[in-house]
């Protein structure tokens, strides 16, 4: 497999190899060993499969505490997938990288707790698999607004498909601070 950095420390692209022969194909999606060795440490204790329609868009999402790690496929379909650091205090606050995850690409994204994470559907429709390293907590979620000018994320869709609560998202800076997850010293 191979390990990409992307512009935020800790938010990783993972390619994981694929074989394929006259029979179909088969790609390895996680092993703890390969991927603790890349820096991805579970454990992993919960796992969620979405299936959305084109230009649904899901985020950006956090749990602040009980922050999740969550590692990201699309298994149908594509989206575009992003991560946005909201650690007051870190060099990289209010910046997002992103990256295309489709079915054929086998890509995943690594994206660390304690970032808010989001993503569009671009195709016709996405099946999406994520691992988290922490249990969902109602109590504990956050949303910031998609398209807080602040943060400034060049998204794919101009109108997308929103439910009420991620329509109605703060921007991050009308978080309370001591609402975020804070940077280590």
């Amino acid at each position: 497999m191979k390990v990409s950095e992307t512009g935020l420390k800790g938010v990783l692209l993972i390619e994981p190899r694929a074989f394929g022969d006259s029979r179909g194909s088969f790609v390895e999606t996680y092993q703890e060993t390969r991927y603790a060795e890349a820096g991805i440490r579970g454990p992993f204790v919960q796992d969620n499969l979405v299936k959305s329609k084109r230009h649904v868009l899901r985020g950006l999402h956090l749990q602040n505490p009980r922050s999740q790690g969550k590692l990201v496929q699309a298994l149908e379909g594509e989206i575009f997938d992003v991560a946005v650091d909201v650690r007051p205090g870190s060099p990289t606050f209010g910046r997002w990288t992103a990256v295309n995850l489709s079915a054929g690409n086998h890509r995943q994204f690594f994206v660390p707790p304690d970032f808010a994470h989001g993503y569009v559907v671009v195709s016709d429709g996405a099946l999406v698999s994520y691992k988290t390293t922490e249990l969902y907590t109602p109590d504990a979620e956050l949303a910031v607004a998609w398209n807080d000018p602040g943060i400034g994320i060049g998204w794919p869709v101009a109108d997308p498909v929103l439910n009420e609560r991620d329509g109605a998202a703060p921007r991050l800076s009308e978080i309370p601070e001591s609402r975020l997850p804070r940077y280590p010293a």
